[in-house]
C-alpha cells in the first residue's frame, strides 16, 4: 500500500493529499495493519467515541491517530508488539484500576500498552477517557477566566 503524503493545516492536524479527513486516515491505518493491532486500535477508537461522543479525531505527527476534546485526550500509536494509548495529561488522572502500565516515569504523560490477546476493561477505560476530557475542559475554562481578568 502506498504511503499518503501529508501536509500540516493551521490547526496542527495533518491531512493526506487528496483531502482525506483524519477519520479516513485512521480507517485506512486500521485496514492497513490488517492484524490484531488494527482490531485493537479499532476497539480503542470505538470506546473513545462512546466515552466522549463529541470527540474530535486528528491525524498528527506523520501518522498518529489523536483524539481531542478541548485539547488532546490521547493518541493511538501502533508498534510491532503493542498498541500504545498515550494520555497527554495522564499523570494528572486518577487510575484506581491501574490501567496505566507504560511511560510511568514522566511528569505529564501516561500510557497503556495493549498486547495481542489483552482484554480491555471497557468500563475503567471509558472512565479514564471521560476524566481526561473533563480535565481538558476545566483547564480551558480556567485559562479563559484568567484571560478575562
Amino acid at each position: 500500500m502506498k504511503k499518503a503524503t501529508t501536509s500540516m493545516t493551521k490547526s496542527g492536524a495533518s491531512e493526506a493529499k487528496g483531502g482525506s479527513s483524519p477519520s479516513q486516515n485512521i480507517d485506512a491505518r486500521i485496514k492497513e495493519l490488517g492484524d490484531w493491532r488494527g482490531e485493537m486500535l479499532a476497539r480503542i477508537r470505538s470506546i473513545i467515541k462512546r466515552a466522549v461522543p463529541d470527540v474530535v479525531e486528528e491525524w498528527k505527527w506523520r501518522g498518529v491517530p489523536v483524539w481531542e476534546h478541548d485539547g488532546i485526550i490521547c493518541t493511538g500509536e501502533t508498534y510491532k508488539a503493542v498498541v500504545k494509548m498515550t494520555f497527554a495529561k495522564g499523570a494528572s488522572l486518577d487510575d484506581p484500576t491501574d490501567l496505566f502500565n507504560s511511560s510511568l516515569e514522566g511528569n505529564t504523560r501516561r500510557a497503556i500498552d495493549f498486547h495481542q490477546g489483552d482484554k480491555i476493561d471497557e468500563k475503567a477505560l471509558k472512565a479514564l477517557i471521560r476524566e481526561a476530557a473533563a480535565l481538558n475542559t476545566s483547564a480551558r475554562a480556567t485559562s479563559r477566566a484568567r484571560k478575562k481578568s
